[in-house]
């Protein structure tokens, strides 16, 4: 199909990239060993939207390879999924919720990515039948969700993912069905180019059972008339799509910028679901992740600029622990500034709505780091 054959030339190589963004010698050499380690892979379409004017581009930020990724400050996971792993490619930390590695394989290589011990590099943690997470699915039927993730499922054949569709209508107890992909954004031709994959969404996103696309806009450059067709697309089949959106250093991390994009997001029918901070990830902490006490003031005057709608989303740390809300920060005359907490999610069912506080350093970037 035309998208395949689009997926095809992407570009996975310095050779390739050079052609369209100029390289010091030492950056040359610096740029492969990361690649060596952590591919590379860009769209053509994605890699259109990089302004090769500025240096400081955000979009070349997120998905172009750097010399600070070969900075190993912290942990390739950092949410504890090895510990959530029930067989290889499924994973059970929310009792209502499982989760499902089909790929590891996306449209693009972000370089601020959660998987990045994943992603492009091995298969060992993706699940090799989709029979046995349904048939676990089916066991336990306190799980009334399932999030297809890999990678980005929508990379897969049409043909697998209405496999994947048809084996999970047989589960009487689950209510929705979850893709996480950054798809739309990086290459909705993906999704443009082939109404097999939409006709087979709107046959399954029904009254009673309904089919969600989470994606992942960072940035307002990203939403391009190509993106909004993608995203009509996915509403007229049915889907109803929400997104995740990173705070990340040196892209969106200014509260303008944020405004602008949560914005626009809800102006295209896309709700805002969660801001997340970022993870504090081996190659990724020290060049995208910013303080929470900044974070928070970042948010909170994004707010400012936001309709009900555009910031219902949630200000989330998704922790080994659990989907820890970033309420408030309360600045003590006198007494340690403190930074305020509510589980939105536990592993520990007895957590959820837990509030608590802990004392803030003002330069910490997760919970870790706090006392």
């Amino acid at each position: 199909m035309a998208w395949k054959s689009s997926f095809r030339e992407n570009i996975c190589t310095l050779e390739q990239l050079k052609e369209y963004i100029s390289l010091t010698p030492t950056e040359e050499k610096h740029l492969q060993k990361v690649i060596q380690l952590h591919p590379m892979s860009v769209t053509k379409y994605y890699l259109s939207l990089i302004d090769a004017k500025d240096k400081n581009d955000p979009i070349k930020k997120m998905i172009i390879p750097s010399v600070e990724e070969l900075d190993l400050e912290g942990s390739y996971d950092t949410s504890g999924e090895s510990e959530n792993t029930k067989f290889t490619g499924l994973q059970h930390k929310y009792s209502q919720t499982a989760l499902v590695l089909s790929t590891n394989q996306c449209a693009a290589y972000c370089r601020f990515c959660f998987r990045k011990r994943l992603v492009g590099c091995t298969n060992d943690e993706v699940l090799h039948q989709f029979s046995n997470a349904c048939e676990y699915i089916r066991k336990n039927k306190q799980i009334n969700n399932v999030l297809i993730s890999g990678g980005d499922p929508l990379i897969l054949p049409t043909k697998v993912l209405e496999g994947f569709l048809e084996m999970l209508s047989g589960i009487s107890h689950l209510r929705f069905i979850r893709f996480g992909s950054r798809t739309p954004v990086a290459f909705p031709d993906r999704i443009l180019l082939d109404d097999g994959l939409t006709n087979i969404l709107k046959k399954h996103s029904k009254k009673q059972r309904r089919i969600y696309i989470v994606t992942h806009f960072n940035h307002p450059n990203e939403i391009t008339d190509k993106s909004i067709d993608c995203i009509d697309k996915l509403i007229r089949s049915n889907v109803i799509v929400n997104n995740q959106t990173v705070l990340l250093g040196g892209v969106n991390d200014d509260p303008y910028l944020l405004a602008e994009l949560l914005n626009k997001l809800v102006s295209i029918g896309v709700n805002p679901y969660y801001v997340f901070q970022c993870r504090p990830v081996k190659r990724v902490k020290h060049h995208f992740q910013i303080s929470l006490y900044r974070g928070y003031r970042i948010v909170e005057n994004a707010k400012k600029m936001l309709n009900g709608h555009s910031k219902r989303f949630k200000y989330i740390m998704s922790h080994r622990t659990g989907k820890i809300e970033i309420v408030g920060v309360m600045d003590n005359e006198n007494k340690d500034t403190e930074m305020y907490f509510k589980y939105h999610q536990a592993k520990n069912p007895k957590n959820i709505g837990k509030f608590f506080k802990m004392k803030l350093n003002k330069s910490a970037g997760w919970l870790d780091d706090l006392k």
